[in-house]
């Protein structure tokens, strides 16, 4: 159970909630409001999807390789909710004003072909095989609320939703099962820069391992992932720097590449 208050929670929330769709930062949420543990932040983060206008589609997870922990100052992973007001399409624009971040990242996602409940006994990444429907090629622009996300510490990141911004989703991948995620070679771009090359490996070794994470993340919460739910595993290359009014693309090989546009400064 979480050591914060019903009303501390919520309070924390409607602040990072607030921050979040006025594109604004904070130094840190006050003491009385901050969680301390990573079940303080994910109580908090819980009350973010109630504040959304649409439904969850899934979940993320973040620093999943050890440039994404870098990145944000993390040694472990975090679990993230996936909004549908924040996912938009192949080849949208994504907003560049405000992103204090401004980084993009290449990644692999499971879509669920039937629920993970909790239970006692953890998942196996072989049973999960059996539980995925499809993949997709995928691309998260992550941010954070925080003014220096560096510093803020997992419990309050994981508040912020674990850094979740904006997220682009490419079409299904149907016959997967003989590809060799780990060693799947991708490369990411932006116009002007140059190419990011990574590979499925640079996900906590494997993907399936990043999704056994996540799954037993979000039971042991005493939460269901649900079938058509999607799962993100991280970025597959270092994070990549964004240029305002410049394409972008990530290559994920045999899933397909998926491109967006980055908007004006």
């Amino acid at each position: 159970m979480s050591g914060l208050s019903e009303a501390a929670a919520e309070a924390a929330a409607d602040r990072i909630w607030r921050h979040w769709q006025e594109g604004t930062r904070l130094d840190a949420l006050p003491p009385e409001e901050r969680p301390t543990t990573r079940a303080e932040g994910y109580a908090v983060q819980a009350r973010l999807e109630t504040r959304s206008r649409a439904p969850l589609v899934g979940w993320k997870i973040a620093a999943t390789s050890a440039a994404g922990q870098a990145h944000i100052g993390v040694d472990e992973p975090l679990a993230g909710r996936l909004l549908a007001e924040r996912v938009l399409e192949p080849g949208a624009e994504i907003p560049y004003r405000h992103n204090l971040m401004r980084v993009a990242e290449a990644e692999i996602a499971f879509r669920m072909g039937r629920d993970l409940p909790p239970r006692e006994r953890p998942y196996a990444a072989e049973e999960l095989r059996a539980a995925v429907a499809c993949l997709h090629p995928a691309i998260e622009f992550p941010d954070s609320r925080f003014a220096d996300f560096a510093t803020a510490a997992g419990p309050q990141l994981i508040a912020d939703n674990a850094c979740t911004h904006w997220f682009v989703l490419g079409p299904a991948v149907a016959a997967w099962q003989d590809l060799d995620l780990a060693n799947l070679a991708t490369v990411a771009r932006v116009e002007g820069q140059p190419e990011h090359r990574g590979r499925g490996a640079n996900v906590l070794g494997d993907p399936w391992t990043a999704l056994t994470w996540l799954v037993n993340e979000v039971t042991g919460l005493g939460l269901t992932l649900r079938a058509e739910e999607i799962v993100t595993t991280g970025t597959t290359t270092v994070p990549v720097p964004l240029r305002p009014d410049a394409g972008m693309s990530a290559d994920l090989g045999p899933l397909g590449t998926l491109t967006a546009r980055i908007g004006p400064a």
